[in-house]
């Protein structure tokens, strides 16, 4: 088997290394100030300010209010606050008991709806996508109900890198005065973040989607919206989320939100180039191989294709040996033998979903790189079909 000469690491949809210069951010908030931000005393007071330096300054790329932050410990937990924050509040205030989504969600939204359904007794639509992995802003429109309180469509799909119309989404949420929340984890970074466009209502982030700290996300909650806390305790965070708050992973978050966007443009074309070229490369290459997810409106780095009757799971396990990184599908199922669920709401056969990796590029990647897979992954496609 060929090996490359140095890793080549393609898997920053699952995860990204902290940027230096945010952990220069974060390091004096460990053992200098290090203090509880509830605290009364000078400690406290002076790691309350670190904590509200770091909401302004997402607040400002977020185009919001600082009051409209919410410090979580992920994005699945700002997912989950959202979701069951919303359902709960609106229940108690008598609104409704119907939830909008779609079948090919994170499963922080996937399971977290599933569950307000079986032991909380909501009920849920699930919208059909189309072979893209695309949601129809009609479709929407056509199951919200008088009684639906919440629609949950995510910004861009984490395995085939699919982008939502949002905007259109989120004017038929705002035309029905349904809350919209959307699972954005995948797009900073890569993707504007316009709420007001968007006509979003809750929104999250998690920081080490974008070269942050892993163990820290938010929640933007439009002002206005109540939810009810999926943890209960103190008062932090407006009482939304208790727990004494990480004040240096919420440094880490918001510095390398602001580096993040301060160079999207440039980075998103560069990473455009790059992902074209690599996969016009792999269908060129590799008979029975398939893009999967939009060939236009698709995340700017990311890369996911379908190799027929191959298991996903042996094609990224021979990349390992190569010294490549990559994802069968979303990372959350590694070694899943299962089709993929999401290709499988997509429409693809089962012989198909079974060979579903995702290649994502990052600030790491070079055009030698892009080559050196290219020069590696067809001949693991042959062989894994000859010993099929």
């Amino acid at each position: 088997m060929a090996v490359v000469k140095r890793k080549i690491y393609l898997d920053y949809s699952a995860t990204t290394p902290v940027d230096l210069r945010v952990v220069e951010a974060m390091t004096p908030y460990w053992s200098e100030v290090f203090g509880n931000t509830s605290s009364v005393h000078a400690w406290g007071q002076e790691a309350a300010t670190a904590l509200e330096r770091a909401r302004g300054i997402v607040a400002q790329v977020l185009g919001c209010q600082p009051g409209e932050i919410v410090f979580t410990g992920s994005g699945s937990e700002a997912d989950n606050l959202a979701l069951r924050g919303a359902a709960w509040m609106a229940r108690q205030a008598g609104r409704g008991n119907h939830i909008v989504t779609t079948p090919v969600e994170h499963h922080a939204v996937g399971h977290t709806v599933e569950q307000l359904r079986d032991l909380f007794g909501f009920e849920v639509t699930f919208l059909p996508v189309d072979g893209y992995g695309q949601v129809d802003p009609d479709d929407v429109r056509r199951a919200i109900r008088p009684d639906t309180v919440l629609v949950s469509v995510m910004m861009a799909n984490n395995e085939v890198g699919t982008v939502n119309p949002m905007v259109r989404i989120g004017r038929v949420c705002r035309e029905r005065e349904v809350l919209f929340h959307t699972d954005a984890v995948q797009a900073a970074g890569r993707l504007p973040l316009e709420l007001d466009d968007m006509h979003v209502d809750l929104l999250a982030l998690s920081a080490h989607k974008f070269y942050g700290p892993k163990g820290v996300g938010l929640l933007y909650v439009r002002r206005g919206v109540g939810l009810a806390p999926a943890i209960t305790g103190g008062g932090h965070e407006r009482g939304m989320r208790p727990g004494t708050v990480d004040v240096a992973g919420a440094v880490g978050l918001a510095t390398a939100l602001e580096l993040a966007e301060q160079e999207r443009r440039e980075e998103t074309a560069r990473l455009r180039r790059l992902r074209d070229r690599f996969i016009s490369g792999v269908l060129d290459a590799v008979p029975n191989s398939r893009l999967t997810g939009h060939p236009r409106q698709r995340l700017c780095h990311h890369a996911s294709f379908a190799f027929r009757d191959v298991e996903g799971a042996w094609v990224v396990i021979n990349l390992d040996l190569a010294g490549i990184a990559a994802s069968s599908g979303a990372a959350c199922s590694e070694g899943d033998p299962e089709p993929s669920f999401v290709l499988e709401a997509m429409g693809f056969s089962p012989d198909w979903g079974i060979g579903a990796v995702r290649f994502s590029l990052g600030r790491s990647t070079t055009e030698d790189d892009v080559d050196a897979v290219l020069g590696v992954l067809p001949g693991i496609i042959e062989q894994l079909c000859a010993q099929s």
